[in-house]
């Protein structure tokens, strides 16, 4: 079976870009920042982001480019006879859970986007905008047949490979998806008072930082580059070995911290204009900005491009889940990628009917996948780097295009000591908060 990989520098950097380009970007990261003090907020997770989930992009592309095979795989090549696949095998699974409700709420945002471009939501008043998220949420139906869309979507371009379809679709849907939030941009920042919510999110005020609201950016961080799943180590065994990794790792790391910093000047400005708390929660994207929305000229237009560009933000990261779990499916039973796309979109569809007609579902695959697995698979992948691999073949693997990685030795130490350490707090806190105990309430 030929080996897969991406043809451009441009579109593995689009691709993986794409895949840490989600909802979390869009729906969370405004609404965190609001909740935990704006600026000061956005300056202790660019730091983290650089110390912490930096170095571990880096070593998954890394794993994946020197196996040149998808994550369970890559680790069985390289650490034969030994248990480290397990890495790879749980990455899969988080995948493969996350794609189940993933695509659920991917649903809600092409229904939104359907039901602001027909019209229904500038006819409803504030409650009526709460009582239609809270029915379409709760509507077991409607969340299935967009799901299925959705689902379908992704399917078809997986299914067309890396180079024609995951590399050629990351190149159109990227540049769709700044043009669309710059166009909202635009017209957030000139709305009257749009200056206080720039502020907001300029103007950092570290009285208002909080052990909470570190212990958020840290989280906040670590997961916004799609980290602890594998899916880039699946990346990065199609990256041609001429690419500078670290580069590129920056690259993704880069564009993803300016869409989450253009998702907060979008929303804060719409926010302050009209008198609205910018920590409004979860329901800030789907209950409290078409309420706005409703209140600005041009406000169908703008909910449309909005909704649109959450559909777009969301199904970058849905491929990248979805290609997971068909590399795996391809790899380990050497069936041809149509029909493990068929395979893996099939079994994804029938555990998303679960998620749809089930909350407990739903909430549970957020919570095993969240709090569980993807800190453990960070964890474990950041031991094998320094601890299996060692300093030499990371190194040689990390220079591989023949230039030499100037800061080999910070990351190193950081990978070593600094980075298990941080994954381990996160892991701690998350399995602390599912059980009820909130260690940092203040």
């Amino acid at each position: 079976m030929a080996k897969e990989g991406f043809n451009s520098k441009a579109g593995a950097i689009a691709a993986a870009a794409g895949s840490a380009v989600g909802l979390g970007n869009i729906w969370r990261f405004p609404y965190v920042l609001g909740q935990n003090g704006g600026a000061a907020f956005l300056l202790i997770y660019i730091f983290f982001m650089l110390l912490i989930a930096l170095p571990v992009l880096i070593s998954e592309f890394a794993i994946g480019r020197k196996a040149g095979l998808p994550v369970m795989a890559a680790f069985q090549k390289l650490a034969p006879g030994k248990k480290w696949y397990l890495i790879g095998f749980s990455g899969v699974f988080c995948a493969f859970f996350i794609s189940s409700f993933y695509n659920v709420v991917s649903g809600w945002t092409l229904y939104y986007t359907y039901i602001s471009a027909t019209g229904q939501l500038t006819t409803l008043s504030e409650s009526g905008i709460e009582a239609m998220f809270t029915q379409t949420a709760s509507d077991p139906v409607v969340c299935m047949l967009w799901m299925f869309v959705m689902l379908g979507i992704t399917g078809f371009v997986v299914s067309r490979g890396v180079e024609k379809g995951i590399e050629q679709y990351s190149k159109i849907l990227m540049p769709i998806l700044l043009i669309l939030i710059v166009i909202v941009c635009i017209r957030a920042v000139t709305l009257p008072n749009a200056a206080d919510g720039i502020s907001f999110l300029l103007k950092p005020d570290f009285s208002k930082i909080t052990p909470k609201a570190l212990f958020e950016a840290l989280g906040q961080s670590f997961f916004s580059l799609s980290v602890g799943m594998g899916t880039m180590t699946t990346y990065g065994s199609y990256i041609s070995k001429k690419q500078n990794l670290s580069q590129s790792a920056v690259s993704v790391a880069m564009i993803d911290f300016f869409i989450a910093f253009l998702a907060g000047l979008m929303i804060f400005p719409c926010a302050f204009a009209f008198g609205i708390n910018p920590g409004q929660g979860a329901g800030l994207v789907f209950v409290t900005l078409p309420n706005i929305f409703n209140q600005m000229s041009m406000g169908q237009v703008i909910s449309v491009l909005f909704f649109f560009l959450l559909v777009v933000a969301a199904l970058t990261s849905s491929i990248s889940l979805l290609e997971v779990v068909v590399t795996y499916l391809k790899t380990q039973f050497n069936i041809k990628r149509k029909y493990a796309t068929l395979i893996a979109v099939t079994c994804i569809a029938l555990l998303g009917i679960g998620c749809s007609f089930s909350t407990t579902l739903f909430n549970f695959f957020d919570n095993i996948s969240a709090n569980v697995m993807l800190p453990l698979g960070a964890f474990f992948i950041i031991l094998f780097v320094p601890h299996v691999l060692g300093r030499d073949a990371i190194k040689a693997e990390l220079e591989a295009h023949g230039g030499k990685f100037k800061l080999f030795n910070l990351y190193f130490f950081l990978t070593k000591y600094v980075v298990p350490i941080a994954i381990l707090l996160i892991f701690i806190n998350n399995i602390l908060s599912w059980m009820g105990i909130n260690t940092f309430d203040k």
